[in-house]
């Protein structure tokens, strides 16, 4: 489809799998604007882990990236909260980028790994981010360490078995290397093409409500800019490939440790999220003990950065990581 769309020859299909993509994969590169990433590895007792560390003091925050990213997408994904006095790492899990997944397949694994991770770096507690795939790891980390972590955020977070065969005809395409290279080629020939794609897989819109939203995006540069930034982050996909498998096998797996959570946890979740169902945040509000919830209505997976609504939602997770983060009344105002 995408190949009909952007005028692609079959025959040059083949040729697909040779470009590169044009994708600058420096592990000292920009990101965003004023967003640069330095990607190290430490050689924990669990394996070899990449990681990006943003910030020299305060509190913090671990970034856990969802499904197609890597340290690049946790850094992304955590900006909003830059200048606000917390630390951001941005670790890549297994099977992403620089992190092999030999060092852990399970959401048990991946959690101990992070651990052994803190470990590594000397940072003894840390507010958590899991966003989407990246929550099962999120969720079992906080029931695993609960004496790492002094509060849990979890955006769009899966919570509940996924079975096999989950996504559309067009997800299964985009995610093999030549279908994101003919994705990229159509975001060269029409990027609005490609925004109003990614929403119709992230929400379930009526067609005014997916206008309204690509209108948003596109005529508003800074979330333009930022949306552009998400794009790049999956990109190469085959960096991020056997993460991206391995994170729909987890998925299948079965319960999480919900109920065993004790860390203050916040759950923001879009109503109309076409990724991760609303059920998923729901089911999870209902069983972490004490949890607060952000229900963001009419929104999709990708509201909390995306959104016309993100800068209110940033903000509930931004106080609810003030409140509870170690030294809190003391970090910086945005």
């Amino acid at each position: 489809m995408l190949a009909v769309l952007i005028g692609v020859p079959a025959l040059g299909v083949a040729g697909l799998a040779l470009w590169d993509g044009g994708i600058d994969t420096d592990p000292r590169r920009s990101i965003l604007r004023d967003v640069r990433i330095d990607l190290r590895t430490a050689t924990t007792r669990l394996g070899p882990i990449e990681y990006d560390l943003h910030g020299t003091e305060g509190p913090v925050l671990l970034s856990v990236h969802a499904g197609l990213g890597g340290a690049d997408q946790g850094r992304l994904f955590a900006d909003w909260l830059r200048r606000d006095g917390f630390r951001v790492l941005s670790p890549s899990r297994p099977g992403y980028l620089g992190t092999p997944l030999e060092s852990g397949r399970t959401n048990e694994e991946q959690a101990d790994l992070l651990a052994a991770l803190l470990d590594e770096l000397g940072i003894d507690r840390v507010g958590v981010l899991a966003v989407s795939a990246g929550s099962p790891v999120g969720y079992t980390f906080a029931a695993r360490h609960p004496d790492r972590i002094w509060a849990l955020v979890s955006v769009g977070g899966v919570s509940m078995p996924r079975p096999a065969g989950t996504g559309s005809p067009l997800r299964r395409a985009f995610m093999d290397t030549v279908g994101q290279k003919l994705a990229r080629l159509t975001a060269e020939v029409s990027f609005e093409t490609v925004v109003a794609g990614t929403l119709s897989e992230t929400g379930t819109y009526t067609d005014g409500q997916r206008a309204e939203r690509v209108a948003h995006i596109m005529n508003t540069p800074q979330v333009r800019e930022l949306f552009t930034a998400m794009f790049d982050t999956t990109f190469p996909y085959r960096k991020r490939w056997a993460g991206t498998d391995n994170d729909a096998v987890q998925a299948r797996r079965g319960k999480l440790p919900l109920e065993r959570i004790s860390a203050p946890a916040l759950l923001v979740h879009g109503t109309q999220d076409g990724d991760v169902p609303f059920d998923h945040g729901r089911f999870a509000a209902e069983r972490i003990p004490g949890a607060e919830r952000h229900w963001m209505e009419h929104d999709d997976h990708l509201g909390f950065w995306l959104s016309p609504k993100a800068g209110r939602a940033q903000a509930a997770a931004r106080d609810f990581l003030r409140r509870h983060a170690p030294g809190g009344s003391g970090l910086r105002r945005p």
